[in-house]
């Protein structure tokens, strides 16, 4: 998956804008004008690294010629005190953008390790990790990108690229197969439709409408292996609902398709990421 850099910048004016208002009065107090520093960026505990090209833009969005030297590669895991990096040139745009940055760094990072680790739970399984809506309003498109660089899947991007039909879009439509018939009439023959039960009736039901992705919601696995077997391959097979470090194998284990895990994005822990100054000198005018 690739970053749209375009996007990427759009987003950093937005948060820079946020952060700094009208200056960084700090720096710009304290730091002569063309004063210039070096500093390493590195991590404080271990983890996968993601962003490093989002941090990278921060600090050419403030200062095209600071020279940013990446000193590992996006995906690597990294034990504590590794550097990521390494920053130089305008000292003021160093110290301004640092904690964008970091904020950047540490959040898709933390991402990147969490599923990393649950893609390492399941990895004897013919089974995806994906993500799922639940991200940071604005920050889909870095969030999504650090469940890729952990090893993990995407699901939908948002509501204009599949269809997905929840339990509150079966209430008001009367039913599974009324909601399916409803959106086989209405969508390209190119979208697949995925509905989501709660019971295996609700498999039968989905089956016989024909749906393309089945999303077991909050069933446990010894339930998921019977509706895996029902379906028996006549659609995908997904399973949502409170999965985590502790029961990812035995959802692997019941032989669904995906497991998609909202908290991947929505209550992740940032890694522990820091930036260190060395030197600074002022440059000599003229």
């Amino acid at each position: 998956m690739e970053l749209n850099m375009f996007e990427i910048n759009k987003l950093i004016a937005t948060a820079l804008a946020e952060d700094m208002g009208t200056g960084d009065i700090t720096t710009n107090s304290i730091v002569p004008s063309g004063s210039v520093a070096r500093g390493i960026i590195y991590v404080k505990e271990p983890g996968v690294v993601a962003g490093i090209p989002v941090a990278r833009a921060v600090f050419h969005y403030l200062a095209p010629d600071i020279v940013f030297t990446a000193r590992v590669k996006e995906g690597d895991t990294l034990a504590a005190g590794e550097v990521i990096a390494e920053v130089s040139g305008d000292a003021r745009a160093i110290l301004t953008g640092e904690r964008l940055a970091l904020n950047f760094l540490q959040r898709m990072s933390g991402i990147a390790t969490r599923t990393a680790a649950l893609v390492e739970k399941v990895k004897l399984y013919p089974v995806r990790v994906v993500d799922t809506r639940k991200t940071t309003p604005g920050l889909r498109m870095l969030e999504k990108y650090a469940v890729r660089v952990g090893g993990g899947f995407n699901h939908r991007f948002g509501l204009y690229d599949a269809v997905l039909i929840k339990d509150n879009h079966i209430k008001v439509a009367g039913g599974i197969t009324q909601a399916i018939l409803a959106a086989r009439q209405n969508v390209p023959h190119t979208v697949k439709i995925e509905v989501e039960v709660e019971n295996l009736a609700g498999v039968q039901e989905a089956l016989e409408a024909r749906a393309d992705v089945i999303m077991l919601d909050n069933m446990d696995p010894v339930t998921m292996r019977e509706a895996v077997k029902m379906i028996d391959g006549r659609a995908l097979v997904e399973a949502s609902g409170g999965i985590g470090e502790e029961t990812i194998t035995a959802v692997a284990k019941a032989g669904v398709d995906l497991i998609s895990i909202g908290a991947l994005t929505h209550s992740v822990k940032a890694l522990d990421i820091s930036l260190d100054i060395g030197d600074i000198k002022q440059q000599n005018r003229t």
